[in-house]
């Protein structure tokens, strides 16, 4: 048993020298959704505490990040999260895209899967009220019905 200890003890030493890399892309706000939506304040509050880790180059990586294997499960959910979407760089999406992108935003957040119950550990502020759901659904569809308007001028 001592030999598992000391092993498992020396493995966690080793993977420490494996760190993730913690730099986000150079933001560029002209591309942000919350800038050229001209969200509201409130509702910006909301995206930014639930969403924006996980979904834009605004990542604020917390303690654990800094220990291996935590700090990989972590990088691998920010790649997965950034690359199904990006409100960073939400203005490089197609309206088509856009549309779309919302609408799965509506379907997830309707399902209660988002944020991932996994990401309440660490921001309890994160975890979306009934209230909070139902202000940012119907934001999304707002923004939704007038980015496929716009497509249909």
């Amino acid at each position: 048993m001592k030999k598992i200890i000391t092993v498992l003890l020396v493995a966690f030493i080793i993977i420490q020298f494996f760190p993730i890399d913690k730099t986000n892309p150079v933001p560029t706000p002209g591309m942000d959704f919350l800038r050229i939506k001209n969200t509201p304040p409130e509702v910006a509050a909301v995206i930014t505490s639930s969403c924006y880790d996980c979904h834009s180059n605004e990542t604020k990586y917390p303690w654990y990040s800094n220990f291996a294997p935590a700090s990989w499960v972590l990088k691998n959910h920010i790649n997965e999260g950034r690359k199904h979407l990006n409100f960073s760089t939400f203005a490089v999406y197609e309206p088509k895209k856009q549309a779309h992108k919302l609408q799965e935003c509506i379907e997830m957040i309707e399902k209660k899967e988002m944020p991932l119950e996994s990401y309440f550990v660490g921001h309890q502020d994160a975890k979306l009220t009934d209230e909070q759901r139902k202000i940012l659904i119907n934001y999304f569809k707002k923004e939704k019905s007038e980015t496929e308007r716009k497509m249909n001028l």
